[in-house]
């Protein structure tokens, strides 16, 4: 069976070009070349491709929205193409689901190398950014534990009143009337946590949850 393949880029000419060698490839079909320059929901609501060659280079974070939506569909792997690599980009591309980085300018060859091995459930680095991705990730995985100690201080008032701004209430007065308290008693659990959490606004606190979804269990009972 072929590996089906989809191509996304921001550059017509280049999507074309790589599609026409690709299809060259016995094991290889390609679906489609199509220029995209922003999220498109069609690219993931359509026939789903084995194999997705995705631009990594969308402007602003476009790419890695694309590869967020595509992550929920187990049977499309994303490889992304570039024209640079970096490890913090790497590293968000894989946090939403991309199984490979692939810089534009290495060889055909290998491209099809790193396609035939995602299709088969492989992930793929460049060499030369695999330290410090893996690096990075050490990093990410101790901050996010350090996150997860902080907010295990909590108690389940605070843990409600953090809940409630993560939850997308706006302000003080919004957490209040969600909590049934008092504007005052939620400014006392806002700079308790706070403190607690060594942040200094609530922006910074709802941050520390981002990664850490689960721990919310906050009641909604009226007690202070």
């Amino acid at each position: 069976m072929a590996i089906n393949v989809l191509i996304a880029d921001q550059e017509r000419i280049f999507a074309d070009a790589l599609a026409a060698r690709l299809d060259d490839e016995d094991d290889i079909g390609v679906m489609g070349a199509v220029q995209v320059e922003a999220p498109s929901s069609w690219l993931v609501t359509g026939k789903p491709a084995q194999v997705m060659l995705l631009d990594g280079d969308l402007p602003g974070d476009a790419a890695n929205r694309i590869c967020e939506k595509l992550s929920s569909c187990e049977s499309t792997q994303v490889i992304m193409l570039s024209l640079s690599s970096g490890p913090e980009r790497i590293v968000k591309a894989f946090q939403v689901g991309a199984a490979a980085w692939v810089r534009k300018d290495e060889s055909l060859e290998h491209l099809l190398q790193v396609i035939r091995g995602v299709a088969q459930g492989e992930s793929w680095l460049p060499p030369s950014e695999t330290a410090d991705v893996i690096q990075l990730l050490l990093h990410v995985r101790e901050q996010r534990r350090e996150n997860e100690r902080l907010l295990a201080t909590l108690t389940e008032r605070e843990r409600a009143v953090l809940a409630c701004l993560a939850g997308g209430a706006a302000h003080r007065d919004a957490v209040a009337k969600q909590l049934h308290l008092s504007v005052n008693t939620v400014r006392t659990h806002l700079q308790n946590l706070m403190a607690k959490l060594g942040v200094h606004s609530t922006v910074e606190a709802v941050a520390l949850t981002r990664d850490n979804p689960d721990w919310i269990h906050g009641d909604n009972d009226t007690s202070s």
